[in-house]
């Protein structure tokens, strides 16, 4: 468990520092803008220096941003993803405050789509491993929960307000560079985690009853339990279906590497559920 919760926060070390370096080295030094919380902390630190005396560094406010969306995924998501997640949130801040911003090449076209390829490696590894790079994740989550309804639009109206907002004040140019930017960065996290709200687990095991208590024990889900036989063994085992959310991929992917290591495991996309599903 203790190598488990190190390589973890290994893994939210590096995707902090990749953030922090795509920012630093390819986006503000070309002026393109990022997605989420920290495109939100990016626009304000600019438009703070250019239209006011005052300077504000973009991760002091990034971390200011993330604080009381900390306290609402404490509550309404889970205690261990927001704590990894404003983990992660913290190093970026500090990454960002300590890194130089360094311009690597003068082609805003490059900058918008390594900066854009770096940071979605960095947030796809940190979700991969049961975290999230903070903000608008953790509002999605809560709205997802409340509303049962997928996290994509959330995520597209925030970031259409980013791109907006740079096009008005910076030049529609930038703007257009900022689409590229986030084309590039989601289509490599849909590559190394999933952008899909609600997947289903079909788990084929001889351990169904140890399974099933260890899922309960971490996950608040329903399972159904299915009789089935191999048609080539002629065993006779048991398929334990569940429905999660992406959140929660990491975990289960945790217990049945734990109970069952020898389980075969169907995960697919679930475009939408009807009757009960824990959303609190």
């Amino acid at each position: 468990m203790i190598w488990l919760q190190t390589k973890k926060i290994f893994i939210v070390i590096v995707g902090a520092l990749l953030n922090a370096l795509a920012m630093n080295f390819f986006l503000i030094p070309a002026n393109v803008y990022s997605s989420g919380f920290t495109g939100i902390a990016q626009l304000l630190s600019k438009v703070i220096s250019d239209y006011t005396p005052i300077h504000v560094s973009m991760g002091f406010l990034l971390l200011v941003l993330n604080i009381p969306v900390a306290i609402l995924g404490w509550k309404k998501v889970g205690k261990s993803f927001t704590f990894y997640s404003f983990i992660s949130v913290v190093l970026s801040s500090l990454f960002l405050t300590i890194l130089p911003v360094y311009k690597f090449s003068h082609d805003i076209l490059l900058n918008a789509v390594f900066g854009g390829v770096i940071q979605a490696i960095g947030v796809g590894i940190t979700l991969k491993w049961g975290a999230s790079t903070g903000g608008v994740d953790i509002i999605a989550m809560v709205l997802s929960r409340m509303k049962d309804k997928p996290v994509g639009p959330y995520m597209f109206v925030l970031n259409g307000i980013i791109v907006m907002t740079a096009g008005f004040l910076y030049g529609w140019e930038k703007a257009l560079y900022t689409l590229v930017t986030l084309y590039t960065s989601t289509r490599v996290i849909d590559a190394i985690h999933t952008t899909h709200a609600k997947l289903t687990a079909m788990i084929i095991t001889k351990k169904a009853e140890e399974l099933k208590k260890a899922i309960h024990a971490s996950l608040v889900r329903g399972i159904t339990m299915i009789p089935a036989k191999g048609a080539f063994s002629n065993e006779t085992k048991d398929m334990l279906m569940i429905v999660i959310t992406r959140y929660e991929l990491y975990y289960l992917q945790r217990i049945i590497k734990e109970v069952d290591p020898k389980a075969f495991t169907n995960i697919v996309q679930t475009t939408s559920v009807y009757g009960f599903f824990r959303r609190d």
